[in-house]
């Protein structure tokens, strides 16, 4: 491990076929390190285009075991390239038993550990409760031969108390794998501002927890159901330093490969003007554990 090192975000459209999203990812990784990146990380679920917009049970078929093709394939990407690879994943854990969940494989091709996603979320196109359970292994940090990282996925970014516990665990990277956007009649009224706040959450977190933050979006409309709206995910996958500074940033509109730079000096010097860790009231926070104080 370096004092520096460089990752990859992989914005991406989905393809109906997983098989070619699998095939494009391969070559993404491939792209991505060659353009530099120690460390590429795919948006969430990359495998298929975003299914839960509605519920349908034929769709766990979609699911696959880790290790599996998914983590076969990527790898002997990230063996051949030397790159660490963050794979979001959707878990075939046991019959009937699911998760969304990110393999984080090593620059050998080993995967060094699984996070599954801890918060779920039920909306209208959003239907994720139908197909995950929760996940039961916690927020957790991972070496790597580039460094340190940790990942959450998606609806995890707008809690602070997750990615507090996995910058505590000496993570220096926090990666959001990520399928978000619009429901294409709230855009003109809500647009600007959910996606605003999308990034005004995640530059708080590399904020507050002296770290660097990357989202890494789906970008495109996709319209899994002929007669359905379908949803418009908003791209703009970006790499936020330790002063919430964006230091990369992809488009809203097509696929790229975003390559930034971690400076580990940098978050040293951060955390030494703003030491929120070392001032952290830890004998104050009780009742955090509750879902409600009455």
């Amino acid at each position: 491990m370096g004092s520096r090192f460089k990752v990859g975000l992989v914005q991406m459209t989905m393809s109906p076929e997983p098989a070619k999203n699998l095939d494009r990812a391969v070559a993404r990784v491939r792209e991505a390190r060659r353009a530099g990146a120690d460390v590429v990380c795919l948006p969430e679920l990359f495998r298929s285009q975003y299914f839960c917009q509605r519920e349908d049970a034929s769709l766990f078929d979609l699911a696959e075991p880790v290790p599996g093709p998914t983590t076969e394939a990527l790898g002997r990407a990230a063996k051949e390239t030397g790159a660490v690879v963050v794979a979001p994943i959707f878990e075939r854990r046991a019959p009937g038993l699911y998760h969304n969940s990110a393999a984080i494989i090593d620059a050998d091709g080993e995967v060094r550990g699984l996070y599954r996603k801890m918060h779920i979320p039920d909306d209208p196109a959003f239907y994720e409760k139908f197909y995950f359970t929760p996940g039961d292994l916690g927020f957790r940090a991972f070496d790597t031969q580039a460094g340190r990282i940790g990942t959450l996925i998606c609806w995890d970014q707008w809690y602070p108390e997750g990615a507090r516990l996995t910058a505590l665990q000496g993570a220096v990277v926090l990666f959001y794998p990520t399928a978000i956007g619009w429901h294409p009649h709230e855009k003109e009224a809500f647009g600007a501002g959910q996606r605003d706040a999308w990034r005004t959450i995640q530059r708080s977190h590399a904020i507050a927890n002296g770290v660097y933050v990357a989202a890494v979006n789906r970008v495109g409309h996709e319209r899994p159901l002929p007669d359905g709206a379908g949803l418009e995910f908003w791209g703009t996958s970006f790499l936020a330093d330790p002063f919430g500074v964006v230091v990369a940033e992809a488009s809203t509109d097509k696929e790229e490969i975003v390559v930034g730079e971690v400076d580990l000096a940098r978050l040293e010097d951060v955390r030494r003007n703003w030491p929120f860790l070392r001032d952290r009231r830890i004998d104050a926070y009780a009742g955090l554990e509750k879902r409600y104080i009455d």
